[in-house]
C-alpha cells in the first residue's frame, strides 16, 4: 500500500505546486496533504479491471488539499481574481519587494490593494463554548 503511494510522490509534488501558486499556503504543507491523499487512495484502491492508480490518486490528493483550504480558507467570499492577486502580492513580499511597490507591480491601485489585503487576510477563530 505505502509503496504504491510512494511510487507516485511526483504526482503529489505537481498537485501541491499547482495549489501553492494559486494560494498563500506553503508548498511543503500542501505536499504533505497531497501525500496523505495518496496514502488514502492506496488504501482504498482496487486495481482489478485494468483501472489506473494515478487518476484515482489525483482525486484523493486534490480532495485533501481542497478540504483543508475550505476549512482553513477565507472567512468571506472573495473573488478568485483577488485571491490570485493576494497570493502574488504575498509572494512578492516574501521575495523582498518593498510593500509600497506591490500595488504597482500587480497593476492595481493602492486603494484596491488595501481592499484585497483586508478581504483576504481575515481569519476565523473558533471559540469553545463555556461548559
Amino acid at each position: 500500500m505505502h509503496r504504491l503511494a510512494l511510487a507516485h510522490v511526483d504526482l503529489a509534488d505537481k498537485i501541491a505546486g499547482n495549489f501553492a501558486r494559486r494560494t498563500t499556503h506553503p508548498f511543503d504543507d500542501l505536499r504533505q496533504l497531497a501525500v496523505i491523499g495518496l496514502l488514502k487512495a492506496a488504501a482504498r484502491f482496487d486495481g482489478t479491471g485494468g483501472r489506473s492508480f494515478r487518476p484515482y490518486a489525483r482525486t484523493y490528493a486534490n480532495g485533501e488539499i481542497t478540504h483543508y483550504l475550505r476549512d482553513h480558507g477565507f472567512a468571506i467570499k472573495v473573488p478568485p481574481s483577488w485571491r490570485d492577486l493576494y497570493a502574488s502580492g504575498q509572494k512578492l513580499l516574501r521575495e523582498g519587494l518593498p510593500p509600497d511597490a506591490v500595488p504597482e507591480r500587480l497593476g492595481v491601485t493602492e486603494e484596491r490593494w488595501r481592499e484585497i489585503k483586508e478581504a483576504c487576510s481575515i481569519t476565523v477563530i473558533a471559540l469553545q463554548p463555556d461548559t
